[in-house]
C-alpha cells in the first residue's frame, strides 16, 4: 500500500468524520460523500489537500491490516467487552467466503486474459460487479493477499498472481457458483446464464462418465438403442 500509518500522526477517523468503531460500509459511505465534495474537479468546494488526506485515510481504514496498525497507534481497543460466536451464521459465511474468493479470482483471471496489457482492477470495480458487502470484500481480500493469490500494482489496483492462477486451475469452481455472485449488469452480453451453465456442466459430466466406461459397455449401449 502506498499510505503508511507511520510518520506524522493524523487521525484518519476525524478526517473521514467517523467513529473508531465504524464498520466498513460506514467508512466507505463517508469517503464517497467527502470525496465528491473535495475532489479538485469540484469548482465550488474542491480542495486538493483535503482530497489527498481523504484518500490516505480511506486507504488505511479500508485495509484490515493497516487499520489494526493505525488503531494501535491511536490506542483503540477493539477487544473490549465480551466476545461472542456467530453460531450457524459463521458456517454459512465460511461457505459463502470460499465462493467469493473463487469468484474474485475468476474475475481477475478473466481480466488478465482479455486485457493482458492492463490486467488490474480496482477494489471499487470488484465491489460494483459482485453481490457482496464491503465487510465481506475486506475479509476476502485479506485472505487472497495473505496467500499472494492477488497482488497490488503501483496504483494499488488488484491483479491475479501466478500463484492465484495456479490455484484457480487446480480448484476451478462450478460456473453456477460464480455466476450467481456476479451482478447481471456486470456480465458480458454473451455470458452463459446460471441455468444454461448448469445444464452444460451436467452434460459435460455425463460425457466424461461415458468416456471412462469400457468400450464393451459403450457398444452394448449402442446395440440397445
Amino acid at each position: 500500500m502506498s499510505s503508511s500509518v507511520s510518520g506524522k500522526f493524523q487521525d484518519y477517523y476525524i478526517v473521514l468524520g467517523v467513529e473508531p468503531n465504524a464498520d466498513s460500509d460506514t467508512i466507505q459511505a463517508a469517503y464517497t460523500q467527502l470525496a465528491r465534495t473535495y475532489h479538485p474537479s469540484n469548482r465550488e468546494t474542491g480542495d486538493q489537500k483535503k482530497f489527498d488526506d481523504l484518500n490516505a485515510a480511506y486507504e488505511v481504514l479500508s485495509d484490515p491490516a493497516l487499520r489494526i496498525e493505525f488503531d494501535k497507534l491511536k490506542g483503540v481497543d477493539r477487544d473490549s467487552g465480551n466476545p461472542v460466536f456467530a453460531g450457524a451464521a459463521f458456517f454459512e459465511a465460511l461457505k459463502r467466503g470460499a465462493a467469493l474468493r473463487a469468484t474474485i479470482l475468476c474475475l481477475l483471471c478473466d481480466r488478465r486474459r482479455i486485457k493482458p496489457t492492463s490486467p488490474s482492477m480496482s477494489l471499487r470495480h470488484l465491489e460494483t460487479m459482485l453481490r457482496i458487502t464491503n465487510d465481506e470484500l475486506t475479509f476476502v481480500m485479506w485472505y487472497l493477499k495473505q496467500r499472494a493469490y492477488v497482488v497490488s500494482d503501483d496504483k494499488s489496483n488488484l491483479q491475479i498472481s501466478v500463484e492465484g492462477l495456479d490455484y484457480l486451475e487446480r480448484n476451478t469452481p462450478l460456473p453456477e457458483v460464480v455466476l450467481q455472485l456476479v451482478k447481471p449488469e456486470a456480465l458480458a452480453p454473451n455470458a452463459i446464464p446460471p441455468a444454461a451453465a448448469t445444464q452444460a456442466l451436467n452434460l459435460d459430466r455425463a460425457l466424461r462418465r461415458e468416456q471412462s466406461q469400457p468400450i464393451s459397455a459403450l457398444l452394448e449401449k449402442v446395440r440397445r438403442s
